[in-house]
């Protein structure tokens, strides 16, 4: 046999795809996947921006009436109390929210930077969402 006749009819059973669709094969791919984290930062920074303007009021408010004089708790209302204890509880739970936000966004950030160091090919706009 030829090896002309065997490289043609070896060109007609296996090709590959060129690069260039070899990149956009892998950009369609990673694509989703950096757009999810860099969407799941942002919607647990809002959250954790939020939370805290509501946990500051929530302070404030404690702060009102937990009063300012030495023997307040003496003199305190029993819905004064309730509240007190009510905003206390709501303020815990809030800090400890904030604790495992921060916990998770520094995760989600780490993805976010294993993403863009093991696929340096993934485009990246300047806001750092994928294009």
């Amino acid at each position: 046999r030829s090896p002309m006749l065997l490289l043609g009819r070896a060109q007609k059973l296996f090709r590959t795809r060129s690069d260039a669709r070899n990149i956009d094969s892998d950009q369609a791919r990673l694509r989703p996947v950096a757009e999810a984290i860099e969407s799941a930062i942002k919607i647990a920074e809002a959250e954790r921006i939020g939370l805290n303007r509501r946990l500051e009021d929530a302070l404030a408010r404690a702060a009102v009436t937990f009063g300012n004089g030495t023997d307040e708790y003496l003199e305190r209302d029993a819905a004064d109390n309730k509240l007190q204890d009510l905003l206390s509880t709501e303020i815990k739970n809030g800090e400890r929210r904030l604790i495992e936000l921060e916990t998770q966004i520094g995760h989600l950030k780490f993805l976010h930077t294993a993403m863009t160091t093991r696929f340096p090919g993934l485009k990246l706009t300047p806001s750092g969402l994928p294009k």
